[in-house]
């Protein structure tokens, strides 16, 4: 592999990513590719809860870019910390789990790996295999690699501290305990959250210390839930499962906040990087439109393109206004509305010369007044430029004049 090829493969990897060191990536592909041996990719997962959702899913794509680029990938499932609960980002004791319901959500977990990983090139480890044998002593030896100020150094620990918050002991631990997972792999790239990235270090300082060649952290952005402002998770019912239904996933997906659309179709859909610019672009002038591009693309992934199909339809018929959905849409070609070849038709161009028998100034004052909808969004701007829309663009004007415009 040439050079270029190795920069251009790092660059592509850590697009997005919070990488530790920032050149490390680079250097580790260059070592690979010079003693001809594939990587280690490790990515850890405490089976805390049986369904893995989108949140999950940005890691697990970048995990595939690993894949596809033939990286050896090690899914560690945490049988064994999952039983003390980590507390990234929580502001109390996560209460542990039985052995019973770790082992069943763990099953679940790896049923749910094949939707976006090939299962027959990636290795499960139970973390339980090297954990659970270690005595006292073992423990006691592991204790004594890091300080107390080290550990403290975490942020919701911190945070906790300041606050008078309790901290149990057995929470301090579990960072070590995660970071000999890194020793016993031997990982060369651990993947993560970027709330997992004291964790992920700590795996790093542990293979030092070990006088193993260290592993470098990248850490993907979390994703926000439905509630547009927490991190996507169960315990808060703000999450899109990936086993979830057609219908529903498509429906949460469209129950997202605004805000959140720039963050979903960057981290969670399957469109190359030019159709992701353009959609971005489009994103003020269509909301909803794009919104149902982010739908459909991630039911077609977890389910398929003829699945999403039927859920769009699906969200028409039971979800928006059946007085936009249910109506015929008069089918015009947007250049029949041109007075002269190639104009750029504005939206109070467009809305007036479909109405015909409305002066200018009260096509305005209708646009103004929110009585205008594309794709089932009012739409305020009169100058909106009709040409920089994606189409067919189905447009109501007022109460009841609708129409599909054709490019």
């Amino acid at each position: 592999m040439k050079q270029t090829n190795i920069e251009e493969n790092a660059r592509s990897l850590s697009q997005g990513m919070q990488v530790v060191p920032e050149d490390g990536l680079k250097r580790k592909l260059a070592i690979a590719h010079d003693q001809k041996k594939p990587l280690c990719i490790k990515l850890g997962f405490d089976p805390t809860a049986p369904d893995l959702h989108l949140g999950h899913a940005v890691v697990l794509r970048k995990l595939k870019e690993f894949q596809d680029m033939g990286h050896d990938v090690c899914v560690i499932i945490g049988d064994f910390t999952a039983r003390i609960g980590d507390p990234s980002g929580k502001n109390k004791t996560r209460p542990p789990l039985s052995e019973e319901e770790v082992e069943e959500n763990a099953q679940t977990y790896l049923a749910q790996l094949g939707k976006i990983l090939d299962l027959t090139k990636i290795t499960i480890r139970k973390n339980s295999e090297w954990l659970t044998p270690m005595n006292l002593m073992d423990v006691i030896s592991l204790l004594s690699k890091v300080t107390l100020a080290q550990v403290m150094q975490r942020h919701d620990f911190g945070d906790r501290y300041k606050n008078h918050q309790p901290i149990a002991l057995h929470e301090i631990l579990y960072p070590l305990l995660q970071g000999q997972d890194s020793v016993a792999i031997k990982a060369d790239v651990e993947l993560g959250g970027t709330d997992q990235l004291f964790n992920c270090m700590m795996g790093k300082t542990l293979q030092e210390i070990h006088e193993l060649p260290s592993q470098i952290v990248m850490c993907v952005p979390l994703l926000r839930g439905t509630d547009g402002v927490h991190k996507m998770g169960k315990s808060l019912n703000n999450y899109i499962g990936l086993t979830e239904d057609p219908n529903t996933m498509y429906a949460k997906v469209m129950s997202i906040p605004d805000l959140l659309i720039e963050e979903y179709l960057t981290l969670t859909t399957r469109f190359h990087e030019e159709n992701k610019l353009k959609l971005s672009k489009d994103i003020a002038l269509d909301p909803m439109g794009v919104k149902k591009k982010i739908a459909f693309d991630i039911v077609g992934q977890y389910h398929s393109d003829a699945e999403a199909i039927g859920a769009e339809q699906a969200f028409y018929k039971n979800v928006q206004s059946k007085n936009w959905y249910d109506r015929e849409f008069i089918e015009t070609n947007l250049s029949a509305l041109e007075r002269k070849e190639g104009e750029v038709l504005s939206l109070l161009d467009v809305s007036e010369r479909l109405l015909g028998d409305k002066s200018r100034g009260f096509t305005r004052k209708l646009i103004l007044a929110g009585s205008v909808s594309i794709g089932g969004n009012k739409i305020m701007d009169p100058e909106l430029k009709i040409h920089e829309l994606s189409g067919p663009i189905e447009l109501k004007i007022g109460k009841r004049h609708f129409y599909k415009l054709i490019f």
